[in-house]
């Protein structure tokens, strides 16, 4: 693990205050309207006359991430990622983050430099502002804290409530791939706590691991969909899974949906992976998790340029609200949706 070095700089040297100028010291702003960052009791931010989004994800070691098998610049990357998504779904563009972090003695200040350059990496790739945050002691592992701030014109945002009956159901990219991932690294996990001298065999599956360890936010599909002059009726990132999140849309729109499970477009490392393990791999994509793809609805007339769009793909249809919600099988057999993803909250 890597915050285990005994080489490394103790957090206690700095102090609170001296970790954080550390941590910060570079941090360079991007945006107009970020008026005062990082040094001051609170970030000072002018929108304008644009609406303002705001999105805050917590990821707990042991809960949301494990350390066993999650390099620390990746999850520092991963924490950006998924708080930017959630910002990318209601058709904002985000614009400032967070980041507050809670950390035991385990950790030196070069494993803490390990997450900020993967938290960098991403304010970077993603174009927002790192502004503020806070440091605290831990007793029992990392916390991550992110709060991501977005704006749009309020004709441009897209809620889970908009979808309309004849709505077209998209989805960008492929699902199940994280959550194939997950399953590669918690079998290769058990493995090597039964046998500490055997290594793990994760060939073959990049993509499937860079899924699950550092996702990307899908800001080139809210690029297209602007380019394309397509606001969404309602939209949503793949985050618990695919029949969750539809289901989040319907009930949040008193509709129905008809999903084709023929359409869903999947991988094919996740269908090997699925293979593995002897698992239907329409269970990764429908239930799997993080995938952090763009699930949304458009009007039937926007079918031709929802075609025309790159890596999205039309995979049903919303329906009145009196016909429930159905998967149509590849046998043609409808079957009703079960909310069976992620949940953070449940018992074990």
């Amino acid at each position: 693990m890597q915050e285990n070095n005994a080489k490394g700089t103790d957090i206690s040297t700095l102090g609170e205050f001296g970790l954080i100028k550390h941590l910060t010291k570079n941090i360079k702003l991007k945006h107009e309207s970020t008026n005062f960052g990082v040094g001051d009791d609170a970030a000072v931010i002018d929108c304008k006359n644009k609406k303002t989004v705001v999105t805050t994800d917590l990821l707990l070691e042991g809960i949301h991430f494990d350390l066993m098998y999650t390099p620390l610049k990746h999850l520092g990357y991963k924490c950006i990622a998924v708080n930017v998504s959630d910002v990318y779904a209601m058709n904002a563009t985000p614009m400032q983050v967070t980041v507050s972090i809670a950390i035991s003695k385990r950790f030196t200040v070069e494993a803490i430099d390990e997450i900020y350059e993967g938290i960098n990496l991403a304010c970077e790739n993603y174009n927002v502002d790192l502004v503020g945050g806070d440091t605290t002691s831990s007793l029992t592992g990392l916390c991550i804290s992110v709060t991501a701030i977005g704006e749009a014109e309020e004709s441009q945002l897209a809620y889970r409530s908009g979808a309309k009956e004849n709505d077209l159901i998209c989805v960008s990219g492929n699902l199940g791939a994280a959550f194939a991932g997950l399953q590669l690294l918690e079998r290769e996990k058990r493995v090597y706590d039964n046998n500490p001298n055997m290594q793990p065999d994760l060939s073959g599956h990049d993509y499937i691991l860079e899924r699950q360890l550092k996702p990307e936010a899908r800001k080139d599909i809210f690029e297209r969909l602007q380019a394309a002059k397509i606001v969404p009726n309602s939209m949503i990132d793949i985050s618990d899974g695919l029949s969750s999140d539809v289901m989040h849309i319907c009930e949040e729109s008193k509709v129905g949906c008809l999903i084709y499970e023929e359409k869903i477009p999947i991988d094919y490392e996740t269908h090997k992976m699925a293979e593995e393990l002897n698992m239907n791999y329409s269970t990764f994509s429908l239930n799997g998790g993080e995938d952090y793809e763009l699930l949304f609805t458009v009007p039937l007339d926007k079918f031709d340029a929802i075609e025309e769009m790159e890596d999205v793909k039309v995979i049903g249809h919303i329906t009145n609200e009196s016909k429930g919600k159905y998967l149509v099988t590849r046998d043609n057999v409808e079957i009703e949706l079960q909310a069976q993803g992620w949940n953070p909250i449940k018992e074990d």
